[in-house]
């Protein structure tokens, strides 16, 4: 299935979990998931399952001042 992992397109299975795409994005934490605009507890990561088309945003805090 295609999804979207902040606005680029990745191919991954059809049984793929959150984790499994945080995986092929090389995603490094600390981070916060949303999945189609709705925050992803990191309990859920291994739980929840993907469809096709749908859009993960994975966000890093940035700190500054």
């Amino acid at each position: 299935m295609n999804i979207h992992i902040n606005q680029r397109e990745f191919t991954l299975p059809d049984t793929a979990t959150v984790t499994d795409a945080l995986a092929a994005f090389g995603a490094k934490p600390p981070f916060a998931v949303a999945l189609n605009g709705q925050f992803v507890a990191r309990g859920e990561h291994g739980t929840k399952t993907l469809n096709t088309g749908d859009k993960l945003d994975i966000v890093s805090p940035v700190a500054g001042g």
